[in-house]
Formats: structure tokens, sequence, C-alpha cells
């Protein structure tokens, strides 16, 4: 893994830019004003919840106009996300046509419906994994796993707040007597913990951490993964697809399975809501997800008109 980057350089407020304009070529590298402009940029990542989404996971409502524009520069706009790749292709439809979608925390790529890259467990290791979940929950653990495979995602709990929380990242589920017997190609195994998923159910799959990515996604999610994949993996494996180059590339995140994906992008951010080693990682910072801190960096870092800065 590549040692973490040079500090973060902040990103000055709207009403601090007005001010500092002249004064931006100071900030070395930062993100703001005319001369800080990079040349060139042809790839944009950004995490979804709590980055480009606000915390109603609302998009932003420029986003549509944004995307055009980049379209029109040839900037490719990649969303990377633990979702399926059905979900990330049904909220971004309007615009889906030429975009590539990191889907499933970096272990499927998926480009106008045509496999770019994916990374598929050993059966033997999903068997596993869910018995681990059902000796879970025998103990009373209010945890299910969700076996994320390329066509579906798949589920033995039927109860409606569990599968609430499924339905927002996989619109493509099936709930099946036996997870470990669905004929899919596996990508990972997702774990919902209904408390603390850090507390019980993390410290629970400590044996697969040797061998398999173990990545704690969100307060009650933690997705486990073979050791190659991870978001960074994806966007590597699409910059040598594309001929596209770090230097190229802006990347957004704010949750800790965002971390490797950091390493890929000379252009940087943590959301100023990102956890504390992500805005570590991160060579600059954004505005918070709350405050559109994607598109707004977007639009000052390449001069886009029609969005607030």
């Amino acid at each position: 893994m590549p040692s973490p980057p040079p500090s973060h350089v902040p990103l000055v407020t709207t009403a601090e830019n007005d001010e500092n304009d002249e004064n931006d070529e100071n900030h070395g590298n930062g993100a703001t004003g005319a001369a800080a402009r990079p040349a060139g940029i042809r790839l944009i990542v950004t995490d979804m919840d709590g980055t480009l989404l606000d915390d109603a996971k609302r998009m932003p409502a420029e986003l549509w106009t944004v995307l055009e524009l980049l379209r029109e520069r040839g900037v490719l706009f990649s969303p990377a996300s633990g979702r399926q790749y059905a979900t990330l292709a049904r909220e971004f439809a309007p615009a889906a046509r030429g975009m590539a979608f990191i889907a499933e925390n970096g272990t499927y790529v998926v480009r106008d419906g045509v496999e770019l890259s994916s990374d598929t467990l050993d059966p033997a290791v999903v068997t596993r994994l869910v018995a681990t979940v059902r000796d879970l929950v025998a103990s009373g653990a209010e945890v299910g796993a969700v076996v994320c495979g390329k066509r579906a995602a798949y589920v033995e709990r039927s109860d409606e707040p569990f599968l609430a929380e499924v339905r927002r990242y996989y619109v493509r589920n099936e709930i099946v007597d036996d997870v470990t017997a669905v004929d899919d190609d596996i990508l990972k195994v997702a774990l919902y913990d209904f408390g603390p998923v850090e507390r019980a159910t993390v410290p629970a799959l400590a044996p697969f951490a040797a061998t398999h990515q173990v990545v704690v996604s969100g307060a009650h999610w933690v997705d486990v993964m073979n050791r190659t994949a991870d978001k960074g993996a994806a966007v590597r494996r699409l910059q040598r697809e594309l001929g596209i180059t770090p230097a190229q590339t802006m990347v957004f995140g704010d949750y800790l399975n965002d971390l490797e994906m950091l390493d890929t992008a000379d252009w940087s951010y943590a959301m100023a809501n990102a956890h504390p080693d992500i805005v570590a990682r991160a060579r600059h910072l954004a505005p918070s997800n709350n405050d559109n801190g994607v598109l707004r960096t977007i639009a000052r870092v390449l001069g886009l008109p029609g969005v607030e800065r």
C-alpha cells in the first residue's frame, strides 16, 4: 500500500475564497481558485453515503447539471459504493450512459452493462461466513447476512426491519432458504447489525481477517471480501483500462472503506464529516456531505458554471 500522501490542504469557504483569490498560489496544491485548478482531470470517483448523498440519503439537486457538464468536458464520473450494481444503475439512470460503476465496495466494476472487473469469493469461505452469522444469531445477536452476487443479493432473514435496511443498498434481492446454495458468483458477504457493528459482529469475524478484508462500511455494516478487493484496487483497474493517471483523478470519501481509493488520486478529498483516518489520509478537505461538498468542490476546482462554490 502506498505511504500516506502529504498533509491535506483545507478547502476554504466561499466567503474566504472571495477574499483570497489573489493568494491561491500560496496554497500549494490546494483546491481553490484558478491558480489551483489541475490540468486534465479525466476521472472523478465519489463514495455515496456520507459523501455525495446528504444524511437524508438525497442526491444533490445540481447533480444532473454537473454530470452533463462533465460529460461535455470528457470527464468520467464514477460512483464507488458498497451498493450493488443494480442499485447504482437505477439511482443514476438519467445519466448512466458511459458511467463506470464501482459496486460492492470495489469487487464489481461495470460500464454500459459490460463487466470491467470482478473479484469473487471462494464458495467455501462464503459457507464459513454464513455459519458464523448463524452462530451469532443463535447467541442472541440481532444481525443478518447479505450474500452479494453479481445477479442479486440473497438473504435468509425475512423480517421487515432487516429487509428495509437491505433494500436501501440492494434493490435486486431475494429471500432464500439457504444462502450458501444459490447459483451465482459471490462478490462479498455483508453483515448488518442492528446495534453497533464493531461491538460483537466485527470481533466474531476475526478469524477471517488474516486472509480476507473485513471492512467496516458504516455504523451497522461490515463487509467481508477477498484481500485483493477494495475500492482502491477497483479504481486502479479502471485507470489502467482507460489510460488515466493519478494526476488526472479526483476522489471523494468519508469512511474507512474509502481509505485505499484515496491513494489512487493526486486530488483526494476527505469530507468535513469524514472519519479521522480519512482526513489524515486525504490530501485535501471538502465541505461536508450536508453542504453539497462534492459538487461544490468539483465546480470550484474545474471552474464549472451554475453551481454554488
